[in-house]
């Protein structure tokens, strides 16, 4: 049974004047039980509108939505959900440690299992040495920490993240995936949204990309870059050299600066191409395949 099971999911929006925005056109999608799910789009193709539905913070115009095989809008099912929205307003007279026990008997945690559990939650987003700070006292990106700290410190088995990385140094992006890998571990669902395509690429299991409420692409992240069997090769020398060299022999054989861009059927074509050029005295300074991010271009690109 997929923990999040979304059927012809549908949500419009009037703007008065009997005008109105189709925010989500028909979308369908499941998440498994400690899978991490990436949802790609531009602004206002409907990541966050979706992500509203399934918590039932607004009503879908059309379509069905559960979780953990029950009707999303139950309220019992927050108790097993943890969620950081994009613009998290964290008590600003609290300090650390006092605002997320304040969250954590919001979640029905009291005494010293309450206060062990702030403990846990600031030592695994790195938060113990500002446990006393004021959040008002803290910089943008560990405001951040301090919000994702909150959205765990109950030990959610289902986890919304809008945005998580937003105003994260690299150092606490790193942070954020290793405690998201020990999470997904540990069987909790994590549902992503991120525009910072290569965090994605190296944290989710799945995505999906949206492009104005419809779903255009859903895989793995091996599927997706594999099924694009576009390779980039950067070449020492002339380039032109090497465009000489496999050309006729490999389909969409283009040029782009030093690198040059070739579709293959297969592994084996990947190696031909190595073979062909360091037969003439080419050498090689990398090889690479099409990333998430030139997938999801192209995907967009296409739509528009």
């Amino acid at each position: 049974m997929p923990v999040v099971d979304v059927r012809h999911l549908t949500k419009s929006f009037c703007l008065g004047q009997g005008r109105r925005v189709e925010a989500l056109r028909g979308i369908s999608l499941q998440v498994n039980e400690g899978e991490i799910f990436g949802l790609l789009g531009q602004n206002g193709a409907g990541k966050s509108t979706l992500v509203r539905c399934l918590l039932s913070l607004c009503r879908p115009s059309a379509g069905e939505a559960f979780l953990f095989g029950q009707p999303a809008h139950r309220p019992e099912l927050r108790r097993s959900i943890g969620y950081l929205p994009e613009d998290h307003r964290f008590p600003e007279h609290h300090s650390a440690a006092s605002g997320l026990l304040f969250f954590a008997h919001l979640s029905g945690l009291h005494g010293a299992d309450a206060r062990r559990r702030v403990a846990e939650s600031l030592s695994l987003v790195g938060l113990s040495d500002w446990a006393g700070a004021k959040a008002r006292e803290l910089s943008k990106g560990l405001r951040q920490r301090l919000a994702f700290a909150q959205a765990i410190l109950h030990r959610p088995k289902l986890l919304f993240l809008d945005e998580p990385t937003d105003g994260l140094d690299p150092l606490g992006r790193l942070t954020m995936r290793e405690v998201l890998g020990n999470l997904r571990a540990q069987g909790t669902t994590v549902f992503l949204n991120s525009h910072i395509l290569a965090e994605v690429e190296m944290t989710c299991d799945r995505v999906l990309i949206l492009h104005q409420g419809r779903a255009l692409r859903e895989g793995t992240i091996e599927g997706l870059t594999r099924e694009a069997r576009e390779y980039a090769l950067a070449v020492a020398g002339d380039p032109a050299r090497a465009m000489e060299v496999l050309g006729g022999k490999f389909r969409g054989l283009s040029r782009a600066d030093q690198a040059i861009h070739l579709l293959v059927d297969g592994d084996e074509d990947v190696d031909r191409a190595v073979d062909l050029l360091r037969a003439a005295g080419i050498g090689i300074r990398s090889l690479r395949k099409k990333t998430l991010e030139e997938v999801y271009l192209a995907a967009i690109g296409g739509a528009a």
